[in-house]
């Protein structure tokens, strides 16, 4: 008899199981009966990381269907305004700051909602790349209202660009402006974990966009900064502060090995014609230029893998090649950070 057959060569009855647990806040959503068939969509589109023209055909496809097309500005930035984006779409772009993403989509989701309607929202890099984008998908299915996702490159990927292996990077990490009364470092720990596993950390560097002073806040009354973005020099400042005790904390448990000797990665504009790429010691980064925004920083693994190292080399603020010329060393070991 076949294995689970029943004794008249029948397959027993199977309960069907739910397919979700209780208290899965995705279980109402799974619940819901399908909606009615629509043509409506709301296109969540990636722009890739360069200029106008890094958006997918597909990408292109959805804008130009649509009548309402927001572009969020406040995660990241493309390296051209929004007249180079209309001029491409041959459509108005409305430019979606922190608070109508934050406190007034639902403004664009009410444009999205009628059984015709089409509406785009375009984020730099990925759509994926922020938690707030989630967030709006979840309320966008909430009412109802069909979603389709268009994926671009974004710096979780093009980081690789500095010759480092993406399947090598640890959790990245959020590097924020500092005050004078407020300097949070607990992020460090996370840098120390990769380290000590052989992973790499990369650190998203903060950027405020129209954003409102505590000041203005605490009046009740909304004044805006003007627009802040960390380079690579802050950012590695502000590690040499942490690993110097000069941090928040007042000190961390394990500086990871990390020091003013410890070679590094700064990025700036990755994906775009200007893109610069450094390697150097963390103190030389923290003196470092490479030009307007936007800027990354890599803090890599102790221990290099030689094609990782070869390519960083070229990178290098300095001619300071790991072997020297002659050497007879195999490259079969993975070369160690000095």
């Amino acid at each position: 008899m076949p294995h689970g057959l029943g004794s008249r060569g029948r397959r027993p009855a199977v309960r069907p199981r739910p397919s979700r647990c209780r208290g899965d806040p995705l279980s109402s959503l799974n619940a819901r009966p399908p909606p009615p068939p629509s043509d409506a969509m709301l296109y969540f589109v990636g722009l890739g990381l360069g200029d106008e023209k890094d958006i997918t055909l597909r990408g292109l496809e959805a804008v130009k269907r649509c009548s309402h097309v927001y572009l969020e500005s406040y995660t990241s930035l493309l390296g051209v305004d929004k007249a180079a984006l209309e001029r491409l779409y041959e459509r108005p772009v409305q430019v979606a700051e922190r608070e109508f993403v934050e406190e007034r989509a639902e403004e664009m989701l009410d444009l999205a909602a009628p059984p015709d309607a089409h509406v785009a929202f375009l984020v730099v890099g990925d759509p994926y790349g922020a938690t707030t984008h989630t967030d709006l998908w979840l309320r966008a299915v909430e009412r109802g209202i069909p979603v389709e996702v268009v994926h671009n490159a974004s710096i979780m990927n093009a980081v690789a660009a500095c010759g480092l292996q993406l399947y090598r990077f640890g959790e990245a990490v959020s590097l924020c402006f500092w005050t004078d009364t407020w300097k949070p470092d607990s992020y460090w720990a996370k840098i120390a974990r990769n380290r000590s596993a052989g992973l790499h950390t990369l650190c998203l560097l903060d950027i405020k966009v129209r954003e409102p002073s505590v000041e203005s806040l605490a009046r009740g009354r909304r004044v805006y900064e003007p627009p802040r973005f960390m380079s690579v020099a802050q950012a590695a400042a502000q590690l040499l502060d942490i690993v110097a005790g000069r941090g928040g904390s007042g000190g961390v448990a394990d500086t990871a090995g990390v020091g003013p000797d410890t070679r590094c990665v700064g990025l700036a504009r990755v994906g775009q014609a200007n893109q610069v790429v450094v390697y150097g010691r963390l103190a030389d980064l923290a003196d470092a230029d490479v030009g307007p925004p936007l800027h990354s920083l890599v803090v890599p693994a102790a221990d290099l893998h030689f094609h990782e190292q070869a390519v960083v080399d070229h990178y290098a603020l300095e001619a300071a090649p790991t072997q020297a010329a002659g050497d007879e060393e195999p490259p079969a070991a993975a070369a160690k950070e000095e």
